[in-house]
């Protein structure tokens, strides 16, 4: 499966009204990836649909965050935030206030581990579930969150899954809940590159189960968690508004990578990395070299992927089309350093989160960040 050859050329342009003057950014569906700085100015309508582009200068909602990895919203109107190295999960109040939830216990960091993915069953905010490395493994563990926005706490935990090989790289961590109810986690392959293809490992791979960690009957692999393998160290998932997921992998030494996720898929590690053009293993619709991108979180807003960017320090959007092709533009390049996730903010706007504290970055002052970003409606030109 090679979705390079179907791509055409689809001219776009991002408007931007400036009092009565408009600036116009061109950008282009087809393989050649795109930077911008931010722009000077906003036009915001949070009805207009998709797909978007930023638009004016982002503002912080957000300071003093310590290695933090995940942004959960709740539909109370606050945050949770998870931070990788402490294992505290912060929370963020409707009004701004920032405050310490609890501390999850059994998180032992180490390298890239720790505190990593925190996800809810959409309809129940009784619980939170998190992905976490513990002192002999991965493992993704429910906690019941008691109390009300302004005052949450953490309750009794129960196991979910346990046994994933962990690592001091290559842990995955990104969990959430897709439209069909279940829970999709992404798994590094913990340094073990043979893990990926060996369909008897959960290691490198993209997993799907029930809320309880059971393999649901229509899994593509019969009594197993596995939903997608041949992965290297995947750490951002996102739907389309057709319940399609994709997700956004750590290469090796040359491509990232962008994919479309299809049940039973090999997406090819260790055997290649990037587009390979063969029939054996499915490509990526995007490929970045690694100095631009290093992907972690992903998420899809209002018609348009945004994909955080740790060594490439910016956010690219993605735009995909009805005929298998993806274009990108990036933002924020240089801007705020390292960029762990991005998820829908209020309103319509986009949420980022720095990473810089978490000793490969260089934190600024405030670092690290939950910073907002309006959306301007991207429209054919």
């Amino acid at each position: 499966m090679t979705p390079r050859t179907k791509w055409t050329i689809t001219l776009v342009s991002i408007v931007v009204v400036l009092g009565a003057a408009s600036a116009v950014v061109a950008v282009a569906i087809s393989n050649q990836p795109t930077t911008s700085t931010s722009p000077p100015a906003e036009t915001f309508d949070p009805a207009l649909p998709g797909p978007v582009s930023p638009v004016a200068r982002p503002t912080e909602i957000a300071t003093g965050l310590e290695a933090p990895w995940s942004i959960l919203r709740l539909e109370s109107g606050s945050t949770l935030i998870s931070e990788r190295d402490s294992g505290t999960i912060v929370e963020l109040t409707a009004d701004g206030e920032q405050r310490d939830v609890g501390t999850v216990e059994g998180v032992v960091h180490d390298g890239e581990g720790g505190l990593l993915g925190l996800a809810t069953q959409p309809g129940d905010e009784s619980a939170v579930f998190v992905y976490l490395t513990a002192a002999s493994d991965n493992r993704i563990v429910r906690i019941e969150l008691t109390g009300a926005a302004g005052s949450y706490a953490l309750g009794e935990s129960s196991d979910i899954l346990t046994g994933l090989e962990k690592a001091s790289n290559h842990d995955g961590g990104r969990i959430a809940f897709g439209p069909d109810g279940m829970l999709y986690a992404t798994v590094g392959d913990a340094s073990n590159r043979e893990s990926s293809q060996d369909l008897d490992s959960l290691n490198g791979k993209i997993l799907r189960m029930s809320p309880t960690g059971s393999a649901p009957d229509d899994n593509p692999f019969p009594d197993s968690l596995v939903y997608s393998y041949g992965h290297r160290n995947p750490q951002g998932i996102a739907w389309d508004d057709n319940g399609q997921l994709f997700a956004a992998e750590f290469g090796q030494n040359t491509w990232d990578e962008f994919n479309r996720i299809d049940a039973g898929g090999n997406y090819g590690w260790p055997e290649v990395e990037g587009i390979a053009d063969g029939d054996e293993f499915i490509d990526p619709l995007l490929q970045w070299a690694t100095d631009d991108a290093s992907p972690s979180g992903l998420a899809y807003v209002r018609g348009t992927f945004f994909m955080a960017s740790l060594k490439g320090e910016r956010i690219w959007a993605i735009y995909t089309d009805d005929e298998g092709g993806a274009g990108t533009f990036a933002w924020f390049e240089g801007e705020y350093g390292r960029i762990r996730d991005v998820t829908a903010g209020p309103d319509g706007t986009l949420w980022f989160l720095t990473n810089n504290t978490d000793g490969r970055g260089s934190p600024a002052a405030d670092d690290d960040r939950l910073i907002q970003s309006s959306l301007g409606e991207l429209v054919e030109g």
